[in-house]
């Protein structure tokens, strides 16, 4: 084999879908774990289901459009689209049997043992619950419905993407002999789980929507006899592209086409287990879907549900104790922001402290007779954002206002559009980013006239700017008026108004045409050092691995004798384990009650060591066709407090998984170990850093860079 070659072996590589799929299990497993606390399970079992759904959305529905088209490429791990698919789709229904699995013989005996009894089939309701659920469907949900039937004259109706809905065959009470399909919708704007009065004493006993629905079937289609019925839902291929050359109006194109996600291409079909197979036949020949893409469910459809029951009254001693984001100690209550950024950079690490520092820097922004302009990139934001507040209020102060809000963010399309709108109102300037690019940056530019001239303060980030995931979601920042990283900020936002590529950048490093060059580069630099038998070590933390001329070079590297450990939360393509390929090479997955989102990359050069947070994760998408930005962390403060969290989650034994050679994860195993549970461990070291800096000292020591070693 070529040396060029060597490293690109399809062997040496993990499908990214399957990959995925492996991602999803890692969070049913703490779904199962009896360690979880038991309603954090339920979420947990929650979040899988939701997750599948746009995992069937947009990637499932991006392999059937390949298989479709006749697409014959191979993937990175040599594999046709129509092969993916057919081992996605066999994945796929042993994971949806392993999580019912998980529900019937773990969840539900759990809920009844803790006083919640959730009444399966509403033949199962007692004479009393019966004539209360009758009258609750009467007076809350009858005026509701939509009763729909499928004859000569009536086609079938459009059933919207992810929708409830119940099926029925019905035949016509006088003289009817062939049977009819007809189909109601269950209304997500009425609550799906419903209490019922019970006679045991310290048990709630709730029914679902749907059973309360299919026992009053009859009274939605009186001339009608019922012969069967039960629940059903589809998922739709949601993904849509845009000829952006073509789109006159990008704003507009992409509103109609979210009208379309509605009515997309079928792709799976949930029915309830033991369904007439009559009307299956219907609902499969109407949707045009194969029996590969029926799912035959024991249990209610849309485990996604479980999160109503997560948030009822009563359970919270089977919770995680709630967790309020703590002050940032170089930013007390009533400050000077940008005094306080001029005494030295601010390195920011949410949720554990809060968000709050960044909204209030765009807000002080906002009402400063000294900011001469704002400029921002946008790309989720909250539903209540008081950054687009602050925003709108900066133009209207008669600031120069410039927001990118990016229309192309999947499933915060229509989100978006309503936001840009707003700000154009208001006066700002908004900006769609560049043609067959989405911008995914995080980046705030804020110039200030001060005596000694002209001031820029950046923000730069890991994670969005909305203050509600922010909560959830963890995520690194950045606050400084470091003169290059200013210029470069300058730089940014003029090549996405203005289309003006810098001849040079200074500090930040820009995707799609710099962040991947720059990557290899210092995963090279590493293994030239390897080499030359001087120290050279790789941490990198992020969401998904799974560009191949990354993961080529990790593996030329790993061989070379660098030490290279990875902390990936979701997809990763690369192997561990291989001889002489990967052998140097531990793999990380932490999945915690907090959403593992932050990037940030440490290269030893030699003793010399850097480390850089980016908005970007080693994905293709992110390195070669968005707007991305990694930045280097300079004060000696920032680059320990980053080196602190990489440490800290390599030592974690709690909520780690560790890939293995044979390409599954495995819980790190911690007996004899002291537990450590790193986002436990954030949120104590928080609220001490932040009593510390009530006091007047807020430094803390970190673990030196020497005491890093990777789970054994």
């Amino acid at each position: 084999m070529k040396e060029s070659s060597k490293y690109t072996n399809p062997e040496y590589f993990t499908n990214r879908e399957l990959s995925w799929l492996l991602f999803n299990r890692r969070i049913l497993g703490e779904a199962k774990d009896v360690k979880t606390p038991f309603m954090e399970r339920l979420k947990f079992l929650s979040i899988t289901s939701s997750n599948l759904d746009e995992f069937f959305m947009v990637r499932v529905a991006s392999l059937k459009d390949m298989v479709n088209a006749g697409y014959r490429k191979k993937d990175i791990a040599g594999m046709t689209a129509k092969q993916q698919l057919t081992a996605v789709m066999a994945d796929t229904h042993d994971f949806v049997k392993e999580q019912y699995n998980v529900y019937e013989k773990q969840l539900l005996p759990g809920l009844e043992e803790n006083g919640l009894h959730i009444i399966r089939n509403h033949e199962d309701l007692t004479s009393n619950q019966g004539k209360y659920v009758d009258h609750y469907f009467m007076e809350e949900v009858y005026p509701v419905l939509t009763p729909m039937a499928v004859d000569s004259s009536r086609p079938f109706p459009l059933i919207r993407n992810k929708t409830l809905n119940l099926g029925a065959l019905v035949k016509k009470k006088t003289g009817g002999k062939e049977l009819e399909f007809a189909t109601v919708q269950v209304p997500s704007v009425l609550p799906r789980v419903v209490v019922v009065p019970g006679d045991v004493e310290n048990q709630i006993q709730v029914i679902f929507l749907e059973e309360i629905i299919e026992r009053n079937m009859g009274k939605l289609f009186l001339n009608y006899d019922i012969v069967s019925s039960g629940p059903f839902r589809i998922m739709r291929n949601a993904d849509f592209s845009i000829d952006e050359d073509e789109a006159e109006d990008l704003l507009k194109e992409i509103e109609k086409q979210l009208k379309q996600r509605q009515r997309g291409q079928a792709i799976r079909l949930e029915v309830e287990k033991g369904m007439n197979k009559q009307l299956i036949d219907v609902l499969m020949k109407e949707l045009d879907l194969e029996k590969e893409d029926v799912y035959p469910i024991a249990g209610p459809l849309d485990l996604t549900v479980l999160m109503k029951l997560y948030g009822m009254e009563g359970f919270e001693h089977l919770k995680e104790p709630g967790y309020t984001p703590e002050a940032v100690p170089e930013l007390p209550e009533g400050c000077d922001i940008f005094s306080q950024i001029k005494k030295g950079d601010i390195f920011l690490h949410h949720p554990y402290q809060s968000f709050a520092p960044v909204v209030a820097f765009i807000r002080r922004a906002a009402v400063d007779p000294d900011v001469l302009a704002i400029k921002q990139t946008l790309y989720r934001v909250s539903g209540n954002s008081p950054i687009i507040a602050a925003l709108a209020q900066a133009a209207e102060n008669g600031k120069q206002v410039t927001v990118l809000v990016e229309l192309k963010a999947r499933f915060d399309e229509e989100h978006n559009i309503i936001w840009a709108k707003k700000l154009e109102q208001a006066g700002c300037h908004v900006i769609y980013g560049l043609v067959g690019l989405k911008t995914h940056c995080k980046i705030t530019l804020v110039v200030r006239r001060e005596e000694e001239g002209i001031c820029r303060y950046v923000h730069l980030g890991t994670g969005n700017y909305n203050d509600s995931t922010a909560k959830l979601y963890t995520d690194v920042g950045l606050l400084t008026c470091n003169e290059q990283i200013g210029e470069d900020a300058t730089a940014v936002f003029n090549m996405l108004s203005g289309y003006s590529e810098p001849r040079s950048w200074n500090q930040l490093s820009v995707a799609p045409l710099w962040l991947k060059d720059k990557l290899l580069y210092m995963i090279r630099r590493e293994m030239r050092e390897a080499k030359e038998n001087r120290p050279a070590h790789i941490i990198g933390k992020m969401n998904s691995l799974c560009d191949p001329d990354v993961i080529a070079a990790l593996y030329e590297a790993s061989a070379a004798g660098v030490k290279i450990d990875l902390i990936v939360r979701g997809i990763c393509c690369l192997k561990v384990g291989i001889p002489g390929i990967s052998e140097n090479i531990c793999v990380h997955s932490i999945v915690g009650n907090f959403l593992e989102h932050a990037r940030i990359f440490y290269f030893e050069n030699a003793g010399n060591y850097e480390i850089y947070c980016a908005s970007a994760d080693w994905m293709p998408r992110n390195l070669e066709r968005r707007v991305e930005i990694m930045f280097p962390l300079e004060s000696e403060k920032c680059k320990a407090a980053a080196m602190h969290i990489l440490e800290v989650q390599m030592r974690d034994n709690t909520k780690s998984y560790l890939l293995k050679a044979d390409g599954h994860y495995e819980k790190v195993n911690r007996r004899g170990m002291e537990a450590v549970m790193a986002q436990a461990q954030f949120c104590k070291e928080a609220k001490q850093d932040a009593g510390a800096g009530q006091k007047g000292g807020n430094d803390r020591v970190f673990v030196p860079r020497e005491h890093v070693n990777s789970v054994e």
